[in-house]
């Protein structure tokens, strides 16, 4: 089943599928608008134009089954080095437990890799413990304590 799996670039037409898989949780139904994708389509256009960010999609057949973001952010500490930040990790409710979260991170830390990165990072809601303990598993250490100012 997973040769027909296809991760690409994230289009326009994809962005209903995006939304509604972050949408798709509690966290997610509290945060995202599915009824209007202006939002959304704006941001992805910003995002295609920005050579440092992938917005991918994981494909089976013609069906959006799964997501995520890469930021590739260069900078001065660590001796200079490039790390990445995977962010919007989504995988549609159906293919949970198939192994496509895995070749999601994995596609990210391949590009990252690609992408002459040191380091790469991400942050998951305190929360989901599920998703933590799926990130240890992958080879993510739990580092840092995160903090947030909404603007």
């Amino acid at each position: 089943m997973e040769e027909d799996l296809e991760i690409r670039q994230a289009a326009a037409k994809d962005v209903p599928e995006i939304v509604a898989m972050l949408a798709d949780d509690p966290l997610g139904a509290t945060r995202e608008s599915p009824d209007d994708l202006t939002p959304y389509l704006t941001a992805l256009a910003r995002l295609t134009d920005d050579p440092n960010q992938h917005v991918v999609v994981a494909v089976r057949g013609e069906r959006v089954v799964g997501t995520l973001q890469l930021t590739v952010v260069p900078g001065l500490s660590r001796k200079g080095s490039t790390r990445s930040i995977i962010e919007g990790v989504r995988v549609h409710g159906d293919e949970r437990g198939s192994g496509l979260g895995t070749r999601l991170i994995t596609w990210a830390v391949e590009e990252s890799r690609r992408q002459d990165c040191q380091l790469v990072q991400l942050t998951s809601d305190a929360t989901r413990t599920d998703a933590h303990r799926f990130y240890e598993r992958l080879g993510f250490k739990a580092s840092h304590v995160g903090f947030k100012l909404q603007l």
